[in-house]
């Protein structure tokens, strides 16, 4: 099938999936009222093979060192994924599945398998990486970028984090773990009963991100849109804390956005 731009619907809401542009949600309309930041860029897109930075673009994968891009120079930032194009499998009018085989410069053969499904007051997305060849560590996040203002009324963030990772000059992990601290953040908390953030927009909604993973990075240094990316470990994970694809067992994550009106 195509990759062409697929539109779900549940109740009313709707969401915008654009396989062409690296596998994202470009848009979530609840009653007609968008809910994430519009331009190609934003939206909500999949970050896989790993999420966040890789220090120096560089990870290692047993006697070797394998080098990223330096797409956030001196750092490989949010995966390859993003960047091309995903395949549509199968599309039904509240669900989507859309693929992606992971090719150079990412160094192992592997295929990223996405479920989009909505229903009339969530949305689910499911993401496995899988392979057939030699084993590989692999991360699995998203990054939303939900609007600050919807209707008139500016986002408010609520979350109890067990713990925030203390974040170098280089806006990486230096492997030390802080008391959470108020914002704004560009940081990874850690959440060990699964990530549970609440987006409220005051008189108008309550949208929960939850996912039985246990890091999410909240990032909200920017005007017009506020991130909240669970993801199945912290950036630099792959050095930190890789998590392996082998041919008898994927690696898969999970998020619902669940959301009601005050």
């Amino acid at each position: 099938m195509s990759n062409e731009e697929i539109t779900l619907t549940a109740g009313d809401a709707e969401a915008t999936v654009q396989p062409g542009n690296g596998g994202r949600i470009g848009g979530l309309r609840v009653g007609g009222t968008e809910l994430l930041r519009q331009g190609e860029r934003f939206g909500c897109f999949p970050m896989v093979p790993w999420c966040g930075r890789i220090r120096d673009g560089r990870f290692r994968d047993g006697a070797t060192v394998h080098q990223m891009p330096l797409n956030a120079a001196p750092n490989a930032i949010h995966g390859t994924a993003r960047d091309g194009a995903w395949s549509t499998a199968r599309v039904t009018t509240d669900e989507a599945v859309i693929t992606y085989d992971l090719v150079d410069p990412w160094p192992y053969s592997g295929r990223v398998t996405q479920v989009i499904a909505l229903a009339p007051d969530a949305l689910t997305l499911t993401m496995s990486v899988e392979t057939y060849e030699s084993s590989f560590p692999a991360q699995i996040g998203w990054h939303p970028w939900f609007n600050r203002v919807v209707d008139g009324a500016a986002v408010q963030l609520g979350f109890s984090a067990a713990w925030q990772e203390e974040r170098g000059d280089d806006h990486l992990p230096t492997g030390n773990r802080l008391d959470p601290r108020p914002g704004p953040w560009d940081d990874c908390f850690g959440m060990p009963d699964g990530v549970d953030v609440t987006l409220t927009w005051p008189g108008r909604l309550e949208l929960k991100v939850t996912s039985p993973e246990q890091w999410v990075v909240v990032y909200d240094e920017q005007e017009a849109a506020v991130c909240v990316e669970p993801q199945t470990g912290p950036p630099n994970g792959l050095n930190t804390l890789p998590r392996l694809v082998t041919p008898l067992e994927p690696l898969e994550a999970t998020t619902t956005w669940s959301w009601r009106r005050l």
